[in-house]
Order: C-alpha cells, then sequence, then structure tokens
C-alpha cells in the first residue's frame, strides 16, 4: 500500500490515525497541518487564503516530495518504525529545517499528541537544530536580548508581552506557528520545540527567501498588511494618565497651538466612562463630547479614546451581555476576571455577536460625536494571576485559542470602521497576535517602567515586532511608571526617550507621572486617581527646548515617515529595521542590538545609559554615512566613537539620503 498520496495540489500521508498534510501557501511557503483520529479543520486564525497555486509533487515509495518556488519538503517514512520525518530545503539544495528523526531504541515523536482524556491534545513539535542559526522575531518580550536563539519564550500575552509566533531565521526561512493556544517555544542549542497546552491539529506555515525582506514579504501576504498610516499618525502624539475632565484635555491642546508646537493627536484615557462597560463618556466630567471634539478638529488635533474590554458588574451592559452569553466565562468559581477599578469581565472577543455589539455602542457613543481612533487597552487579557487555563470563549477553552484574543478585539474596531467607509484606521492596541497587522493594529510596549534598562529592551522588541509583521508600533515615552518630572535623573531619561521616540513609527508621549491625585465629583465622593503633568513643558526648561526641536524634526521627516508607511502598506516592510534587514551579507549587522535603520536611509543609535554622552556605532560597508548633527560624512565597513551631548542623538543619513535634515539634531 502506497505510503503517500496526492490530493489536488496537496500531498499527504496516513498512518495509525495521524493525517499529515502538506500544501503549498503563498510564494514559496508551505503549510502543514497535521490531526491525530480526526481530519484536518480548516482553521483560518491568522492565514489568508492563498491564490490557487499548482504543486510540484513527486511520489517515490517511501519518499516524497512537494517543491513551491525556493522552497521544497521531503517527507521520508521510516520503514521500521513507521514514521514520517519532514525536511526543508531552500532552491540551492540546502537545509533550512528538519523535524528530529526516530532515534532507533530511543523512539522518539517529532510529532507527539499527547491525549488530554476525554478531550482534545497537548502537542509537541520537534526539530533538529542548527547551533549556528541565528533567530529574530516572536513578537514582544521583556528582554534585552536580539538573537533568541537559546531562549525560551512563553507562547501568552501578558502587560507589557505579546507572543506572535513568527520567527526569521539567518539560514534563511521564516516559520509561523500557526496555533494560538497557550505554550512555550524552546530554541535550544540541541533542538527546536514547540508545545502547545490544548489544541486539535499541528498547523505551522513556512517560507524560503534569500534575504529578510523576502521573506518578511512572503509573511505579509500570508497574514495581511497594514492599511495606510492616516496622516495624523506620522507627527505628535500628546498623552498622559489621566485627563479626567474635558476642560483639562481642552486647555492642554490649546496651550499646544498658543505654544506653535506642532500636534496631530491628543489622548482621553481611561475612566472617563461612568463603569467600565458602559463605552460612553461620563456626563458630569465630561458634559459636551460633540463640541470638544469640535473644537480639537479645528485645531487640527484628533481625540484618541480609550477602551477597556472589561464590563464591569454594575456596568449598564453587563445584564444583557450575560444573558447573550458575550461575556468570557471563567471554568471555576466566581464570574470574575479582573478587578481594578470594580469586579468585572471581559467581553468575548472571539464571539461575532459580541464584537458587534461593543462596536455598535462604541459607534454611538464615541464615532457618531467625532472620535476615530480608539486606544483597545487590556488587550492580552490581563486576567488576573494570567490563570490562563480558568476561561473558555465562543471559539473554545482559553488554553486552546487565548491568545488570538487581541487579534480579535483589534478586529471588532477594524470591522466596524470599515463598514463606514474608512479606510485609513489605526487603534492603539496594548497587545497583537499573527494578523493583527491588518485589522489596523498600532501595539504599544505596555506598562514598562521609568528606567534605562526597560527603555533598552524597548529597542529590542520594537525591533522583533517589526519582524514578527508587526510593522506599528510606539512605546511610552519616557516609560509609563516611576517617573517624577521634578526629578533630574527622570528628565533625563526622558529626553533620551523623546529624542528616540522621533525615530519610532509612532511617536507618543504616556505616562502615569509622580505624584497622583484624586479628582472628587459635585456630591465629594473620589473618582479614580490622575497622573502628574506629561506635557512636554512639564520637565523643565532645557528639556523643553530639547523636545520641542524634535517634535519639530519629526514634522520635517514626515515626508519620508509617510513614505515608510506606504511601504509598510504595500509591502508588509517594518518600519523600524534590525541592521541585517537593510544588510544581511554583513555578519556584524546580525549581532547589533541597541541600533537599527529607520526606513533605509536612517542610522538611529539611541544613548540608553545614564549619564552617558558618547557612544560606539557601527558603520555598514558600501555606504557613506553622513552625521546629521554634524555634517560629517563617514565611510562605512568600520566602528566609530561619536559624541552626543544630552541634546543629540546619533543619527546617519545613509549615502547622498535625507541631506535636508542636517543640522536638524
Amino acid at each position: 500500500m502506497d505510503c503517500f498520496y496526492q490530493q489536488g495540489n496537496k500531498l499527504i500521508w496516513r498512518y495509525n490515525g495521524e493525517c499529515l498534510m502538506a500544501e503549498p501557501w503563498g510564494k514559496n511557503s508551505l503549510r502543514i497541518r497535521s490531526a491525530m483520529m480526526r481530519e484536518i479543520q480548516e482553521t483560518d486564525f491568522a492565514l489568508l487564503p492563498p491564490d490557487d497555486q499548482p504543486a510540484d509533487i513527486q511520489i517515490d515509495g517511501l519518499t516524497a516530495t512537494l517543491t513551491n518556488g525556493k522552497i521544497k519538503l521531503v517527507m521520508e517514512e521510516n520503514d521500521w518504525s513507521h514514521g514520517c520525518q519532514m525536511s526543508f530545503y531552500n532552491q540551492k539544495g540546502e537545509l533550512l529545517l528538519r523535524e528530529i528523526d526516530h532515534g532507533g531504541a530511543l523512539s522518539l515523536s517529532a510529532r507527539k499528541f499527547k491525549p488530554i482524556i476525554g478531550g482534545d491534545f497537548r502537542l509537541t513539535v520537534t526539530f533538529e537544530s542548527n547551533p549556528n542559526e541565528k533567530l529574530y522575531g516572536m513578537g514582544q518580550y521583556q528582554q534585552e536580548i536580539l538573537n533568541l536563539k537559546g531562549c525560551n519564550l512563553e507562547l501568552a500575552h501578558r502587560n507589557s508581552q505579546a507572543s506572535v509566533p513568527f520567527v526569521l531565521s539567518s539560514l534563511g526561512y521564516g516559520f509561523l506557528w500557526h496555533n494560538p493556544a497557550i505554550g512555550r517555544v524552546s530554541f535550544g542549542m540541541n533542538t527546536t520545540e514547540w508545545y502547545a497546552e490544548s489544541t486539535r491539529q499541528m498547523d505551522y506555515w513556512i517560507t524560503a527567501g534569500d534575504t529578510p525582506a523576502e521573506i518578511e514579504q512572503n509573511y505579509a501576504i500570508a497574514t495581511g498588511k497594514v492599511p495606510m498610516m492616516p496622516e495624523y499618525g506620522l507627527g505628535f502624539w500628546q498623552c498622559k494618565l489621566r485627563y479626567w475632565n474635558q476642560e483639562q484635555l481642552l486647555n492642554v491642546a490649546r496651550e499646544y497651538k498658543k505654544r506653535n508646537i506642532p500636534l496631530d493627536v491628543i489622548v482621553c484615557d481611561f475612566f472617563h466612562w461612568p463603569k467600565m462597560g458602559d463605552f460612553r463618556f461620563e456626563e458630569e466630567f465630561f458634559p459636551n463630547p460633540a463640541g470638544m471634539i469640535r473644537e480639537l478638529d479645528e485645531m487640527g488635533v484628533k481625540l484618541m479614546v480609550s477602551v477597556w474590554p472589561q464590563i464591569d458588574q454594575n456596568s449598564e451592559n453587563f445584564g444583557e451581555m450575560t444573558r447573550k452569553g458575550y461575556l468570557v466565562k471563567p471554568e471555576m468559581g466566581v464570574n470574575v476576571c479582573m478587578q481594578f477599578g470594580g469586579d468585572s469581565v471581559f467581553f468575548d472577543a472571539t464571539n461575532p455577536g459580541a464584537r458587534k455589539y461593543v462596536w455598535e455602542k462604541c459607534k454611538r457613543n464615541y464615532f457618531d460625536q467625532g472620535v476615530e481612533l480608539f486606544w483597545l487597552d487590556e488587550a492580552e487579557p490581563e486576567y488576573h494571576g494570567y490563570t490562563f487555563d480558568n476561561y473558555r470563549y465562543y471559539l473554545g477553552p482559553n488554553a486552546q485559542i487565548g491568545n488570538i484574543y487581541p487579534q480579535m478585539f483589534s478586529r471588532t474596531f477594524y470591522d466596524g470602521m470599515k463598514e463606514t467607509g474608512r479606510e485609513k484606521i489605526v487603534n492603539l492596541v496594548r497587545c497583537a497576535w499573527a494578523g493583527s497587522q491588518r485589522y489596523g493594529a498600532l501595539v504599544w510596549s505596555g506598562d514598562i517602567h521609568s528606567c534605562y534598562e526597560d527603555f533598552r529592551k524597548q529597542i529590542c522588541a520594537g525591533l522583533h515586532m517589526g519582524l514578527s509583521g508587526i510593522p506599528w508600533w510606539t512605546t511610552d515615552i519616557g516609560g509609563f511608571s516611576d517617573g517624577d518630572p521634578k526629578d533630574p535623573a527622570f528628565r533625563q531619561l526622558l529626553v533620551r526617550w523623546f529624542e528616540w521616540g522621533a525615530f519610532c513609527p509612532v511617536m507618543r508621549l504616556h505616562g502615569d507621572r509622580k505624584p497622583s491625585s484624586i479628582p472628587h465629583r459635585k456630591d465629594g465622593s473620589p473618582a479614580l486617581f490622575t497622573g502628574s503633568d506629561n506635557e512636554v513643558w512639564s520637565f523643565g526648561d532645557e528639556a523643553y527646548k530639547i523636545l520641542v526641536k524634535y517634535i519639530q524634526l519629526r514634522e520635517k521627516m514626515r515626508p519620508y515617515v509617510r513614505s515608510l508607511m506606504q511601504q509598510a502598506h504595500e509591502n508588509g516592510t517594518p518600519v523600524m529595521r534590525t541592521m541585517f534587514y537593510e544588510f544581511p551579507d554583513d555578519p556584524v549587522c546580525w549581532e547589533l542590538k541597541d541600533q537599527y535603520m529607520f526606513g533605509s536611509d536612517l542610522l538611529v543609535a539611541p544613548i540608553v545609559y545614564k549619564d552617558a554622552e558618547e557612544r560606539v556605532v557601527y558603520l555598514p560597508a558600501g555606504e557613506n554615512w553622513t552625521e546629521l548633527h554634524t555634517g560629517k560624512v563617514y565611510p562605512g565597513s568600520q566602528t566609530i566613537q561619536v559624541n552626543a551631548p544630552l541634546e543629540v542623538i546619533p543619527v546617519f543619513a545613509r549615502g547622498e539620503q535625507l541631506k535636508e535634515l542636517i543640522g536638524a539634531i
């Protein structure tokens, strides 16, 4: 009996209850699925349907091959163990990735389906490891590590952690673990091991390319690209925790205009509502939202409004949403997911009816008033204690599909705004999964601390996110917590962070500044706390001059930033790019974690240590590099020491590009 058979453009192998299927899925790419004791399911968690593609399939006894452009799969059945081992090669015949073999007397399994009695499976998929390979991507983890080889990563979301399971290899392939289950991955020196806590089948996608840019473009086609960034996404965004009333927010915008400081967006943060889940402005503190938005529009400033997915048990919508099954359901214990600002339960973003319900509330109370920008906070979602196995969704148990939640939260607002005819859609969101980018997700790095260590981690986080297919990314400039505007040390950190923020995809100032205070309602009852001032004039005269200079620099770069956003929209290209993305043939560039390319023409080298006023910068070969601060031209292929007083971030223009920016720093 034949081991393998062809069904259309699919190559299939079956043995002892396992169905293993491979098929072309986009240019130079394959999708691999395996199911135990059931047929393959057609899931679409992140992957988009590919164009119809003919498959080059060859079957010869115990061996079969499937070739699609630059990638070739070889499947071999072992006539002793009857297992099937898969190996992937590029068009040159070079091995990219291979499953572990049976191991003889070890009786190993590359695809181990461990049954959950009465349910589905715990799945472990194991590959051989090339100890010389370098790995990048995987989303956002709070660590100062660029090459992920040797790392163990949790496949789960947390506040400031976004698991986007796409990895790019220096060997010339990209790999998407197309499984939203809670799990882990180990990029060991001996093996690479992917694990899902609960799943119905194995599902991954692999692509080959000659350069990182080609691999990233294949991945963007497979999972989707960002819309075109609206014009107001290119400039400066002002935010703090929190503008707690209408007049306070308007006065800040008026002051920016009075000082002639460019401002594109101002943000109305959380608890501008009566109860979480009411999805509307509180009347006492925001008596005339439409008038507020109208005045901001007249100043050329867009309003962004915070939306949380929690529904307070005392919210006006809790009863109806509970009755309709629109809320996440705890498996055990009390019906509470979070206790910040009241006992609340998350709405179930995997439920199409729940998504429609939440959007219709927000459309009526925000969008129809003029709000076009939403800040989708708590998008992981942030369960108390991160008890991932204690919640169930419309699509299944959290342990099995939970990582898709932030993608669905973004989709809630993207689909709603698309129905109104909007095309250029962007929403700030605190988490993402594969495919989030196509729903207009601008991810920020969560509630990080105001310290140099966290500052350094954000550079790695932003670079990894770009390689994970999420080109829109930003941070809270200055960090979210523990920053005191009157502290000279914090002022220095904020200036350095702000300088770097001018060279992030979106430039946004935010934070919970010390000291906090508690506003009160007319009846004397306390409202939620608010942080101290966080405007550019809040940190002293020296800092103020520097911050305004970098806002003005961002304005000068607007045409360039617009071009980068166009590239992201058309090709899925990262805005922040690792050095090796632009210079893949330079081995030094694969190791650089604290300098990067902002687009293809600007090399950015932030100052990320306290009191530092100089640093080393590596200039790749093949180009001359012009220092924007001094106008000095350096040949490539060298490491230089550059001066960087407080008002200067080292930035170099590539070749003859962007000479108009010389002297702007």
